[in-house]
């Protein structure tokens, strides 16, 4: 895994430049009837035009031999509402599965809930606190069978912040890729939910390729940055698993002439962190990288990505990637034409900046 001493922002980077105003109406609040329908920003190395187009379009976009890289990590029903001895109520947002039947979560209440209490769940059972880990607990849940077939039936779809309604049943398959087959997510890589099985089938005609890497996405992803200088940000931990298949498809890909290209920054952060003297290697473990501009991205050639909120971190990884001067010019492109933002929005198919 890359040095995080390697990684760490420029000093002269602040949250502030990465700001931009964002018309509330045009916060995706439900997906599309199609998937693939949603539009799609194609933002060619400057100095080429933007250009306007569908995902659906995908097929004609990319070339035979490409790669396409999907993050398969599956999103668990992650939230939970209980009660406190005192009758405070309390909400659980499971951050990791940990086995034995405990999580890692964030847990709100008017106070905090000390080591050795136990919170009544409203779906049954009791969730235990053992301690604390930072900003999040340590929970051991006493329910009636896996905690994670458990939160199958008995938890909440974790709907990010700014989608300002309760999670519906169409939500269940909605905010889950069709792809999504290991379990350990709070959050959708959202760049993957434009693809149907009709769109795959296209791009395997074409001559598309398709390889997998797991990043459980954890609740840190909604956290925002909450200092002004980026050297002073610690960034969320996540684990993931980038296997010798894919790097083997990776080799081949490259080897053949063709583009490597990560469906979202999930992926892009699950082999950035991979990387290992400019080389893709085998990993598994967590990582904390946090990518900004001055840090050059080798591990893909393009992506496909959502647009991200103001001051993200993840805006902070494209514009690494792209260049923060095209990065916002797209953005107020996607805002003139009244793109559709965030986790149920539209997406972009961005290209790197070229190297001077």
């Amino acid at each position: 895994m890359r040095d995080i001493a390697d990684l760490l922002p420029s000093t002269a980077l602040k949250k502030s430049d990465f700001h931009y105003d964002l018309p509330d109406e045009l916060i995706a609040q439900a997906p599309l009837a199609e998937r693939s329908a949603s539009r799609l920003l194609l933002v060619p190395p400057t100095p080429d035009a933007l250009v306007d187009r569908h995902v659906r379009d995908l097929p004609d976009l990319l070339q035979p031999g490409d790669l396409l890289v999907f993050n398969d990590t599956r999103v668990i029903p992650a939230r939970l509402f209980g009660q406190k001895a005192s009758g405070g109520r309390v909400e659980i947002l499971i951050e990791r599965l940990l086995g034995a039947q405990q999580a890692r979560a964030q847990v709100g209440a008017s106070k905090s809930p000390k080591a050795g209490s136990r919170i009544a769940l409203d779906a049954g059972g009791e969730a235990e606190v053992l301690g604390r880990d930072g900003e999040f607990y340590l929970l051991q849940f006493h329910v009636p069978e896996s905690l994670e077939q458990w939160l199958l039936h008995a938890g909440r779809l974790p709907l990010p912040p700014y989608i300002q309604r309760e999670p519906g049943m169409d939500d269940r398959e909605r905010y889950q890729t069709v792809f999504a087959r290991e379990v350990g997510a709070v959050a959708a890589p959202t760049a993957g939910l434009h693809f149907d099985q009709a769109l795959l089938q296209a791009l395997q005609a074409r001559g598309v390729s398709f390889g997998h890497v797991t990043l459980h996405v954890g609740a840190g992803t909604f956290q925002p940055v909450r200092v002004d200088e980026l050297k002073d940000h610690v960034m969320h931990r996540e684990w993931l698993n980038v296997g010798a298949e894919l790097v083997q498809q990776v080799r081949r890909t490259r080897q053949a002439g063709g583009r490597v290209i990560g469906v979202g920054t999930t992926v892009v952060r699950a082999l950035e962190s991979a990387m290992r003297d400019g080389e893709l290697l085998p990993f598994a473990g967590e990582t904390q990288i946090f990518i900004t501009p001055g840090y050059q991205i080798r591990s893909v050639d393009a992506m496909v990505t959502n647009f991200h909120l103001p001051e993200s971190t993840l805006l902070m990884m494209i514009s690494a990637f792209a260049g923060k001067a095209r990065v916002f010019e797209a953005y107020q492109h996607a805002i003139a034409q009244r793109y559709r933002f965030f986790s149920y929005g539209d997406a972009m198919l961005l290209f790197p900046q070229p190297q001077g």
